[in-house]
């Protein structure tokens, strides 16, 4: 039995079309479960819409069409775009599914009857855009402390979740489990900011708006966005409070939650203590990602400095716009989108140290040994360090991979890649090809540099599938799982390479 790796993404919200900031997510949720897959753990993936909510009836109303035809277009824009970017996802999940739906109001029952919901009136201050109530304390600038909008003074009736009930124990539970919130400062941020200056219970109903699920005990309350969306990660795997199926046995608790760092409080603090609610584990860790920025600056409609991930594969393609996006945002720090940037780099490591290396080095075994590649075993002084780097390469780019360090994988790979540019200049093939006496020399530094070629391709299965698809054609190999990087040697001596075609042709600035 393979060992399960349940990874999700938070569940897009169906407000608009997502831009490539929000497209990182599920590009960076991909390659981490390709990569487990390549490990060899049986990972499900999943992904989804959101699509509940007060804005997005005011949104339908607008557009003079209902909730559910607008949630529905929206939703199919967002999954167009996330396979467009060719993620791998087991399963893409709406919250306006009949069976999320009848789970959700089970649930909220079971709290009910648990006494961990109960109803009151909410007055406060609330941001129709965020969905989120505020106390005067927690604005800035007189604004919603999320998006910066303008709040509105709400009173109505509404139930509550008794967070306070469980804030000993969670913050007890952050303090013995270091790694469950990632990075460091989201933890340190929830911890002082957020659970010890004391948890507020939480509403989750609302009656001031009818589109979603119905609190099916007292039909004028609609459950409220958080207690419905959250619970997305155990409904649609088979979580029932009546009786689990067997999936949910082994799949839950999640191995990850990966999210924007600015939702993180509602997975790290709301959700564990809706799960201890329910007499569930909660997930293993919760990797509140750093933004993409345009330009040091975020994103937004009114600003005009938004970028689409499909205009973006138009001019970098799929494979472009993934290596972008998954090598320059840091582990914990906000990255940066321009075109003149991504051009830089989809030129620099693309183009040059990737698509150059295996075009020339195809191209000589052509021109040298009519494109078969033979392991003459004739090793020299020169070869070692190459060697040693192949050799080494698979652990280390698991070791940044298990820290979620997944630029700096990606990093590993590319630096990789420039060794073997620099091992064609140190062997020199060309001169190599002028001496009779050495062409068992020229046919073992030709096969070290295809070896070489496919142990990296392999790792970039994760990150750039439809590339490394590519090299696996043209160096005619099918050798590429986790296991033949054990050793260096495993491409077939003998093998006829296949014609060697362009993988990421030079971009103009202009």
């Amino acid at each position: 039995m393979k060992e399960k790796y349940y990874i999700s993404t938070a569940i897009a919200y169906t407000s608009g079309k997502p831009h490539i900031g929000n497209t990182y997510e599920i590009i960076l949720a991909d390659a981490i479960a390709r990569f487990k897959r390549l490990e060899g753990y049986d990972v499900y993936f999943q992904t989804g819409t959101d699509e509940h909510g007060e804005k997005i009836e005011l949104k339908a109303k607008e557009a003079g069409i209902s909730p559910q035809e607008y949630v529905d277009n929206v939703a199919g824009t967002i999954k167009e775009i996330w396979d467009l970017m060719n993620t791998s996802y087991n399963k893409f999940v709406r919250t306006t599914d009949k069976h999320h739906e009848k789970i959700v109001q089970k649930i909220f029952k079971k709290m009910y009857e648990k006494g961990d919901i109960y109803k009151g009136e909410y007055k406060g201050l609330y941001c129709t855009p965020c969905e989120s109530f505020w106390t005067e304390s927690q604005l800035i600038d007189g604004k919603c402390p999320d998006c910066g909008r303008e709040v509105k003074e709400a009173s109505e009736e509404a139930y509550f979740f008794k967070l306070s009930n469980y804030q000993e124990r969670l913050e007890k539970y952050i303090n013995e489990h270091p790694n469950f919130i990632q990075p460091e400062s989201r933890k340190n941020e929830m911890l002082n900011n957020f659970i010890r200056p004391g948890l507020q219970d939480l509403c989750v109903s609302r009656t001031s708006f009818k589109w979603g699920i119905p609190v099916d005990f007292d039909d004028k309350h609609v459950v409220y966005v958080w207690l419905d969306a959250l619970t997305n990660y155990i409904t649609n795997i088979g979580y029932d409070p009546d009786g689990s199926s067997e999936e949910f046995n082994k799949l839950w608790p999640a191995n990850l939650h990966l999210i924007g760092k600015d939702i993180i409080r509602f997975h790290t603090i709301y959700w564990p203590c809706f799960l201890w609610s329910l007499d569930l584990d909660i997930p293993e860790k919760v990797f509140g990602h750093p933004w993409l920025l345009m330009g040091n600056d975020k994103m937004s409609k009114s600003k005009g400095n938004i970028i689409y991930a499909d205009d973006l594969v138009k001019t970098y393609g799929v494979d472009g716009v993934r290596y972008y996006v998954l090598h320059e945002i840091p582990f914990a720090n906000d990255g940066n989108i321009t075109y003149e940037l991504m051009t830089e780099r989809y030129n620099s490591d693309l183009a040059n140290i990737l698509g150059n290396l295996v075009n020339r080095t195809i191209a000589m075994s052509k021109k040298y040994f009519n494109s078969v590649v033979e392991n003459k075993g004739i090793i020299e002084e020169v070869d070692s360090d190459l060697l040693s780097s192949a050799k080494s390469l698979k652990s280390e780019v698991i070791k940044k991979m298990d820290e979620l360090h997944v630029g700096d994988a990606l990093e590993l790979i590319i630096d990789f890649l420039r060794k073997c540019n620099k091992y064609i200049d140190d062997t020199a093939p060309w001169a190599l090809a002028k001496d009779d006496s050495k062409k068992d020399r020229l046919q073992t530094v030709l096969y070290n540099l295809i070896e070489s070629i496919r142990i990296a391709a392999t790792l970039l299965q994760a990150f750039l599938p439809e590339t490394s698809e590519k090299i696996f054609e043209q160096i005619n190999t099918d050798i590429k799982s986790f296991d033949s990087l054990d050793e260096f040697g495993a491409y077939r001596s003998g093998t006829i390479l296949n014609e060697a075609v362009p993988l990421f042709v030079r971009i103009d600035i202009k």
